[in-house]
């Protein structure tokens, strides 16, 4: 296979499926069965992340670091954490941003990245990809404000892929793969944005 592409990602995304790589770098397409969706309207923050959200203690900014965000996500949490972020994905995603369709949410501390989200927006469907902290909450934030986005854009699904003890703490649930498709389709016809706002405390 030629090097991954922006196109190869739309084509993976609005078919279901999408790239990780192996430790080698070797790129890998999955299509999870059962698939792992956080359902955007029912979502409530951790009533331990509430205050966290009243002392605004992180600046929130979109699409301002957004390779910076990707490096912050490539890095392993452990020492048994495989890492699966390469950089041909770096480079593919980051043309994908160029493009207007792939997206950052940003948390800074005194003009610092202490964490974030990237992901990509095809109509009304938000793919989340993967996200990294180095400051207590700062994805947690991060996250909130971004299903703060999806909610106002009338976004539809918020695919996570897999599911796992880190999704689910956001409401993360599975669905069947064939109704994943059904919802992606329907998603794809719609026209919303992933809208850049200023920055804002939270």
């Amino acid at each position: 296979m030629d090097k991954l592409t922006a196109d190869d990602l739309i084509y993976g995304y609005i078919n279901g499926i999408f790239p990780m790589a192996d430790s080698d770098g070797t790129l890998y397409w999955y299509a999870p069965d059962p698939r792992a969706i956080i359902p955007i309207y029912t979502y409530k923050p951790a009533k331990s992340l509430r205050p966290v959200l009243n002392r605004h203690q992180f600046d929130i900014r979109l699409n301002t670091a957004f390779s910076d965000v990707m490096r912050g996500c490539s890095k392993p949490r452990s020492e048994d954490d495989s890492v699966w972020i390469s950089d041909e994905i770096i480079d593919a995603y980051t043309e994908l941003h160029h493009m207007g369709l792939a997206h950052s949410v940003e948390t800074y501390i005194d003009n610092r990245l202490v964490g974030g989200l990237y992901g990509v927006a095809l109509g009304s469907a938000f793919f989340g990809e993967s996200m990294f902290t180095v400051v207590s909450n700062a994805s947690k934030v991060a996250f909130h404000y971004l299903i703060q986005i999806l909610q106002q854009q009338k976004f539809t699904l918020l695919d996570t892929q897999f599911i796992n003890d880190n999704v689910r703490r956001y409401g993360a649930i599975e669905i069947p793969k064939a109704d994943y498709l059904r919802q992606l389709k329907l998603a794809l016809r719609n026209k919303v944005r992933f809208i850049d706002q200023v920055s804002q405390q939270v």
